[in-house]
């Protein structure tokens, strides 16, 4: 791609998400919107972002919220006459704007049922190029992040297309998990978006009977990312591709994998006020099982610092794996070790680790909730993170335990393979612990590894840790990448 070469004049992007820290969080997708426009040079980049104004977002933001305007839009003939208020708010030295409709976003919950996501965000994608002109914001790039903002690049480039004022401006498309797309029958997409019927060719928003909303962004896109290299090959293949393997193929010359990082100032065991005890690599080894012994006896565990705790800080669904943990968790919670999970989802998987907790509660807690406070005092306190997903696009719980001092224990796909180097007793090399193949015995096999390591080379694990502390998952190398593709796009590099 050439190396960057800044011009004079200042650059402006615009990020369109549908969540973003610290106003509304479900996933790993807010955080990445809310930490990469930090991290650029505010001499050449303004860096802003949108996204709708949940009735969820906390008062203490809310307040402060500036009203910038009204006005209406049409999204086709089943989503007519929508309001669109404007607000805005300066952020960490960041401009946010939220875009307000209180029938679709003033709810209880932040996603529903993809029949009314797909029309509320389709309404949305709209709204995000109708406020440009109002905001007096005209970025010379959208970044979209997954399928909810997947008809900005679509409507940029139909509907919009006629407009001079929005000539020029570049579309990027990242998928954070292609899982999910915004899939429904082309009938009723047409209906809710207003776009002409043609589009839903196979070609270009169709897939086979139904539209698609992700696919509309990723055909109608200047550029594709996902967020990490390993990730952008497995896609482009049946088995993780989702349908869409042979139009990620057919791109895979303007898609980049960018590894996500984490904000090092959030994430930091020795300044964090949550946890019980600060350290850093320079003394863990004395100082972060304070952390352990207190998580013990916060949840009722038996209070002993040479038992192996294995945390976990997720969603509880099927793309993590714990179908392989419900086989093995018997094998798993022995006499030497503990088990801790923090997280919400399916009911299946909540009752599941209740009922493990209920039978062995002095060995394992389940806090079946999602308590930011918790997952760092878990980040802490654990030896050992437990990550065997079936996929896993980026992730970034393994780069917090990392920076945590607690060994990543990971099945080796996307993100994890990429981000989490493998212990060599030989070499003496790695950051952690992996398996390849999606079998509950491989990962059984991985764990009792781990143990051996723990209790019998206690000085080779601390060097494990010590090797994974010192690495550097900031979002440092991810703006340089992401600086590089901008302005490629904006005709700002040249051949190195």
């Amino acid at each position: 791609m050439g190396r960057v070469v800044y011009g004079e004049r200042m650059k402006n992007i615009l990020l369109a998400s549908s969540e973003c820290v610290p106003f509304i969080k479900t996933g790993g997708l807010a955080d990445v919107v809310g930490a990469l426009p930090k991290e650029f040079d505010k001499r050449y980049w303004d860096v802003r972002v949108i996204m709708p104004y949940y009735s969820k977002i906390p008062k203490k933001y809310t307040d402060d919220f500036q009203y910038i305007g009204q006005f209406y839009i049409g999204c086709g003939a089943n989503n007519q006459n929508r309001y669109v208020g404007v607000f805005s708010y300066e952020y960490d030295g960041i401009t946010f704007y939220f875009i307000d409709n209180q029938e679709f976003f003033f709810q209880d919950y932040i996603y529903s049922d993809f029949y009314f996501d797909i029309k509320r965000f389709s309404a949305f994608d709209k709204a995000v190029l109708s406020v440009l002109p109002m905001i007096g914001f005209r970025p010379d790039l959208i970044h979209c992040h997954d399928w909810q903002t997947g008809l900005i690049p679509v409507y940029l480039k139909t509907e919009f297309a006629g407009t001079q004022y929005y000539q020029g401006i570049k579309t990027i498309m990242t998928i954070h998990n292609l899982r999910f797309q915004g899939i429904w029958s082309k009938e009723y997409l047409i209906s809710v978006t207003g776009l002409e019927p043609h589009l839903f060719s196979s070609d270009k928003i169709g897939l086979y009977k139904d539209g698609n909303m992700l696919k509309g962004g990723l055909t109608y896109a200047d550029y594709l990312t996902t967020v990490s290299k390993n990730y952008s090959y497995e896609i482009q293949t049946p088995y993780y591709g989702e349908q869409l393997e042979g139009l990620l193929y057919a791109r895979r010359m303007d898609m980049m994998g960018i590894v996500n990082g984490i904000d090092y100032e959030v994430f930091n065991p020795a300044t964090d006020p949550h946890i019980t005890k600060n350290y850093s690599v320079q003394d863990f080894r004395t100082k972060k099982v304070y952390n352990k012994l207190a998580l013990q006896k916060k949840l009722g565990l038996t209070e002993d610092k040479h038992k192996f705790m294995i945390g976990i800080v997720s969603r509880l669904t099927n793309q993590k794996g714990l179908d392989l943990i419900r086989y093995a968790f018997e094998r798993i919670v022995d006499d030497h070790t503990q088990f801790v999970v923090l997280g919400t989802g399916d009911f299946q998987y909540e009752e599941m680790f209740r009922w493990f907790a209920n039978r062995y509660p002095d060995r394992v807690a389940a806090i079946i909730s999602y308590d930011d406070e918790m997952a760092h005092q878990l980040y802490a306190g654990c030896d050992a993170y437990l990550m065997p997903s079936a996929f896993e696009p980026c992730g970034l719980s393994q780069l917090i335990a990392l920076r945590y001092g607690t060994v990543p224990i990971v099945r080796e796909t996307g993100g994890l393979k990429e981000t989490v180097q493998p212990y060599n007793v030989y070499e003496q090399t790695g950051v952690g612990f992996s398996f390849a193949n999606y079998n509950a015995e491989d990962m059984l096999y991985t764990i009792n590894y781990a143990k051996k390591v723990y209790f019998e080379k206690k000085r080779n694990w601390n060097n494990i840790i010590e090797r994974g502390m010192v690495e550097d998952h900031s979002w440092r190398h991810s703006r340089e990448q992401y600086e590089n593709i901008y302005n490629y796009l904006l005709g700002e590099t040249f051949d190195s």
